[in-house]
């Protein structure tokens, strides 16, 4: 059950909250990209709403049962091109969060695919969702009725 529903939450908070999911999605970054990566987040803390959110956006975009399903085991497969390695290594790291900065090792295979400025927007888009995963585990919004948009 729902511990707050849409009703209750703050005038203006999903507002900055939208505003700044349009700037990410208006960004040079693919779609689909950030859709895996906003599904491995979602994954990674164990939002339901969000997994169901994610993957009926990407099922909207064609893409096949064989990745969605190895998503959670990206690592072991062969099915993710080595861009989509570099921004899954760099969302599980900026997911976990570690103390230290992060690493070299991470950021770096970064630059062989997007500029600094995309790079900036990723680790925004990946902070961004790592919010929504927070307010939705708390608000407990209920999943399986979320609609991709057209």
């Amino acid at each position: 059950m729902e511990r707050i529903n849409y009703q209750d939450i703050p005038n203006g908070m999903f507002d900055i909250l939208l505003k700044t999911e349009s700037f990410i999605n208006e960004s040079t970054l693919d779609f689909k990209l950030l859709e895996i990566m906003r599904l491995r987040v979602a994954q990674k803390n164990g939002c339901a709403y969000c997994v169901d959110m994610h993957h009926k956006e990407l099922k909207k975009t064609n893409e096949n049962d064989l990745r969605l399903s190895s998503l959670c085991v990206w690592e072991e497969t062969p099915y993710f091109t080595d861009q989509e390695r570099a921004v899954l290594k760099f969302t599980d790291i900026l997911t976990e969060l570690p103390s230290e900065p992060i690493s070299d090792k991470f950021y770096n295979p970064l630059l062989n695919f997007f500029s600094k400025e995309e790079i900036c927007m990723l680790t925004l888009a990946i902070s961004q969702i790592n919010t929504w995963t927070r307010l939705m585990k708390t608000f407990r919004f209920i999943p399986g009725n979320y609609e991709a948009s057209n």
